[in-house]
């Protein structure tokens, strides 16, 4: 069914000449760790409001550690990855974990939501905990993008799903392939929701960038070609020459301009049924300017005539619920250009809830509209 990997292009370095990663958060501060006992840990108390506590991701207890997670029997990990270090639009995104963690009216425990659409109550299938954030070294991309990728492999060492908040779409390549790591490089497969295709081949110089995770990706035989599917591009990037260069490694892409033709529905039914085409699992990476800016104005690089905001978040839950995940990331929400009550980063929030609803639906074996 998938794509057979090339064993000896497995767990290398992403930059190969790299000899001074610095250790992050690998050694843990004698202050939490010594005697505690691993599992999550409730940092709120129940039924607080929404702009109160610590800003967990809905509330949920916080692990620290791939033991906390095993501990926990935890399903799916949140952490966030705050680095824009690579951004080539507005800044900002580094801001964008806390503030998708922050973006929820709903307070209270996360247990008692009820989902409308689905008929369920999501956190009683799945459990859920906050896993922090990623150690981010300023002016440091090279180390930081290890960090992530450490810190990603973290929470899929404690069983856990990992989904993780940007931070600009650089953090995509390390993400991707720590998943890439643990499930074998060419066995999963990426639906990537975004207005670019962030497939250029450096961005002034650097190999390294938001607009080059997906080449990387290919380039290093983590995700081949072919087990790309992408969805919403628009606009006036990339050109020919790179067009060229996705046609040839196999890149599936849907563009703005055949949704509107052949309607919303079609385009996501073949995105569906195309996800596991080349690959045994799936990796969703949403780029938040896959939205129309009327609907998400709080991005860096934000593209005029993109997708609402129910169709980004049905495809989520259809994707999640039909195919099934094994990572996740929701990148580019940049709070200094936010408006209104906060409206990117709480459909950025949204986009999570969705993914872990379903999994649920997954679980239950409920049917998708």
């Amino acid at each position: 069914m998938g794509h057979e990997a090339e064993p000896e292009r497995t767990q290398g370095a992403l930059f190969p000449d790299n000899q001074l990663v610095p250790k992050g958060w690998k050694e843990p501060a004698d202050a939490w760790e010594s005697g505690r006992r691993p599992g999550p840990v409730l940092v709120n108390r129940p039924n607080e409001l929404a702009s109160a506590g610590i800003p967990t991701f809905m509330k949920l207890p916080l692990c620290l550690e791939a033991a906390d997670l095993r501990a926990g029997q935890i399903d799916v990990a949140i952490g966030g990855a705050p680095w824009d270090g690579t951004t080539t639009g507005k800044s900002g995104a580094q801001l964008g974990p806390r503030a998708i963690r922050q973006a929820d009216y709903l307070g209270g425990s996360a247990t008692s939501l009820f989902h409308l659409g689905a008929q369920i109550r999501t956190f009683d299938v799945v459990k859920v905990a906050d896993f922090g954030d990623a150690d981010i070294l300023v002016g440091n991309t090279v180390g930081t993008y290890e960090n992530i990728r450490w810190f990603v492999t973290q929470m899929l060492d404690g069983g856990s799903i990992p989904i993780v908040l940007g931070g600009d779409h650089g953090i995509t390549w390390p993400s991707a392939t720590a998943v890439a790591d643990r499930y074998g490089y060419g066995k999963v497969g990426i639906v990537h929701f975004d207005a670019h295709a962030d497939t250029t081949p450096n961005m002034r110089g650097s190999l390294a960038s938001h607009g080059t995770p997906m080449r990387r990706l290919i380039e290093s035989g983590a995700i081949p070609g072919p087990n790309f599917v992408q969805v919403g591009l628009r606009g006036y990037y990339p050109d020919e020459e790179v067009l060229g260069w996705m046609s040839a490694q196999g890149m599936r892409s849907h563009f703005m301009v055949d949704i509107l033709d052949q309607g919303f529905d079609a385009i996501l039914d073949r995105a569906v049924e195309q996800a596991l085409g080349h690959a045994d699992h799936l990796y969703i990476s949403v780029d938040i300017d896959v939205l129309d800016p009327a609907f998400a104005p709080g991005t860096g690089t934000p593209e005029p005539g993109g997708l609402g905001s129910a169709e980004l978040l049905r495809a989520i839950r259809r994707l999640s619920s039909e195919v099934g995940m094994v990572g996740m990331d929701v990148v580019e929400v940049s709070p200094p250009y936010d408006s209104g009550n906060d409206i990117t980063a709480l459909v950025a929030h949204r986009c999570v809830l969705e993914a872990i609803t379903g999994l649920a639906m997954r679980r239950l074996g409920c049917q998708t509209e």
